[in-house]
């Protein structure tokens, strides 16, 4: 007898229907059953942040968050950013100020960022820094990232005026 459950998942604009294990973690779903491989799966206790995703525009650890409490809620993840081939102002940050080395850590700190930038454009270096101070990078030294998300505000500020 399987105890498989039928859910939905809307990740991205996109439905994903499937059958999963209540266990099942909401990372694991996303990489394994809908091919969505940029949210990276590091400590498996919510520690590191590489899983961060936004679920209702909140950051969530999504090692910590099974499949079925996702369902009927709205996900983002890495691969929503861009918009075609034109990357997200975020994501073109990290890039010009060199604030990713092995990579592994950013789909994560662009998820995390994204959420505090859409609820806060204004954020304050203090609180910018306590938010970020959530994950973890073993290769950046956090400066490069800090100064790419300062750098992405200042874009995205620049995009909503432009509106």
């Amino acid at each position: 007898m399987s105890n498989e459950m039928d859910i939905v998942l809307e990740v991205n604009g996109t439905q994903y229907p499937l059958r999963v294990e209540p266990r099942r973690t909401l990372a694991d779903t996303l990489r394994d059953q809908c091919g969505l491989t940029g949210t990276n799966s590091g400590c498996e206790h919510g520690v590191c942040g590489s899983c961060t995703v936004l679920v209702d525009d909140e950051p969530v650890r999504s090692c910590l968050m099974f499949a079925v409490q996702a369902a009927g809620h709205k996900i983002r993840t890495v691969e929503g950013l861009a918009d075609g081939e034109r990357l997200h102002p975020l994501q073109q940050a990290f890039i010009d100020n060199h604030a990713l080395q092995c990579g592994f850590c950013t789909p994560g700190f662009l998820m995390l960022a994204v959420g505090a930038l859409e609820k806060n454009p204004d954020i304050g270096d203090d609180e910018l820094r306590d938010v970020l101070s959530s994950n973890l990078c073993r290769c950046t030294g956090y400066q490069n990232i800090v100064k790419a998300v300062r750098a992405a505000a200042l874009q995205m500020r620049a995009q909503t005026a432009g509106r």
